[in-house]
């Protein structure tokens, strides 16, 4: 079931079509990666889901209707843009937006505290959010967006600014709330954590959509075909080589004639960073 479809989704600003009759279905219970070059219509997109603006033509269902402002009270929405009131003390900050989120004061603060605690920032409730660090910030505002446990989380670009560390911390976050039931959304330029967190993707590209579907369907789809066969030699040095799956056969049976011995014949996938840098090529072209 799809948690949001996106439905001939246009948007023009004026005389700049920012997106092209994009449709898209965003499984419910993923990790949904929305990726995209610079300029490409994601946080456009992004933007209409949370009606922070409105299409120009088609329309967004959530749950199966119309998304209205009482569904967006049910997505946490992290921007790439950050910010905080930088001279409000944290706690009083966190408690603000929890509450602007719909959670009671007494439920905001139970909870608030429980991931204070979890990210190691509970020392920091009572100082200001100037005092805060770039990436202690960061974890603020995370904490933030998905303290009241909505249905559907939009995290863009949720990695940006934080040290390898916290950046695991982040990307094991991510994993518990989606196996808890969450729906999250990930436009990232980060290529890697598309490789290890999402199960379905959309490329856009020019305001346009590109490709979507499962991350492994697609990395296989657009790959070169190849196949990678590991052996030791004569001199008993382990070594690998590339050849196209067509080749195999011939290869396999030059190596075994040689007297080498096959370690191992397994398919290459290739990487997502490939795949976007191939779609997007051919797209502009």
């Amino acid at each position: 079931m799809a948690i949001i479809e996106v439905q001939n989704v246009t948007k023009t600003f004026g005389a700049k079509v920012a997106l092209d009759h994009v449709s898209l279905e965003i499984p419910e219970g993923k990790i949904f990666g929305l990726l995209g070059p610079n300029g490409a219509g994601k946080s456009t997109l992004i933007r209409i889901i949370n009606r922070i603006t409105l299409a120009t033509e088609g329309q967004i269902l959530f749950q199966g209707h119309p998304i209205t402002e009482e569904a967006v009270a049910h997505i946490g929405y992290l921007p790439e843009e950050r910010g905080l009131y930088r001279k409000m003390k944290v706690g009083e900050q966190a408690m603000y937006l929890a509450q602007l989120r719909g959670m009671s004061a007494r439920e905001a603060a139970v909870e608030l505290k429980k991931w204070f605690v979890r990210f190691d920032i509970a020392d920091w409730w009572n100082k200001k959010v100037e005092e805060l660090s770039k990436g202690m910030a960061q974890k603020v505002q995370f904490i933030t967006t998905v303290v009241h446990r909505p249905a559907l989380m939009i995290l863009d670009e949720p990695f940006s600014g934080f040290d390898p560390v916290n950046a695991e911390l982040i990307r094991k976050e991510i994993l518990r709330l989606k196996d808890e039931g969450a729906t999250i959304i990930l436009s990232t330029h980060n290529m890697e954590s598309v490789e290890a967190l999402c199960e379905n993707i959309a490329l856009i590209n020019k305001g346009r959509l590109v490709v979507t579907g499962g991350t492994d369907d697609i990395r296989r789809q657009h790959g070169e075909d190849n196949a990678e066969i590991e052996y030791t030699d004569a001199l008993m040095d382990r070594k690998s080589v590339v050849v196209p799956r067509a080749q195999a056969d011939e290869k396999l049976t030059e190596l075994i004639g040689l007297g080498y011995t096959i370690n191992s014949f397994k398919e290459v996938i290739p990487r997502m960073n490939d795949i976007f840098i191939k779609l997007v090529t051919e797209e502009e072209a």
